[in-house]
């Protein structure tokens, strides 16, 4: 197996393999909370935070289950850590910013579900990256769940200025401009080479 640079991990998370617009996943926070761009801020950066928290802790229990040969624990185990991190950061929020838990909502403990994070921890395990590659590739991811976050609350906040018909107004717009920014990441395919 090929040893990518960490840029290039990054790269290829963040950009390239996007988990919003190019993996599709992670489709409903994505759309659920990107009309505005601070709650789109705020939820990029809460599941970022769980990203890299997730990622870092799969990677040490992936290595134990490894070591004791209990590899079928991986899924179950990655869920549990996922949850519990959510937990964490629903908690500081709830205690520190409570304006912002109410903004979120509902999508705040669903990041539990989020399948974006459940799949950085299978993929890391699957591509065998080490500690460092792990913790790129959950920052690549993260950052890259931001940016599509941002992308499309921008434009759907630039759109409630437009005048639009009324048959593209609302959510068939929103899924619109998805695959609008879908395709113009896909623009990015074999950017950084094929490592993966």
């Amino acid at each position: 197996m090929a040893n990518p640079s960490l840029p290039l991990i990054f790269l290829d998370a963040a950009v390239v393999n996007n988990f919003v617009l190019a993996l599709f996943l992670g489709i409903c926070p994505f759309l659920g909370t990107s009309a505005k761009k601070e709650t789109a801020l705020n939820m990029g950066l809460a599941t970022s935070f769980v990203m890299v928290v997730s990622s870092l802790s799969a990677y040490g229990v992936n290595w134990l289950l490894v070591e004791l040969e209990l590899e079928f624990l991986r899924l179950i185990c990655f869920i549990a850590i996922i949850a519990s991190a959510v937990q964490l950061v629903e908690m500081f929020v709830k205690k520190y910013s409570p304006a912002l838990f109410r903004s979120l909502g509902i999508f705040l403990p669903l990041i539990t579900t989020n399948c974006a994070i459940l799949g950085l921890a299978l993929f890391q395990t699957a591509k065998e990256y080490d500690f460092l590659q792990s913790l790129v590739y959950a920052l690549g991811a993260g950052t890259g769940f931001m940016l599509a976050l941002m992308l499309m609350a921008g434009l759907r906040e630039k759109l409630e200025l437009a005048r639009l018909p009324t048959v593209s107004q609302g959510a068939a717009m929103t899924l619109m401009l998805a695959g609008l920014l879908s395709l113009a990441f896909m623009g990015f395919a074999g950017l950084g080479g094929s490592h993966g």
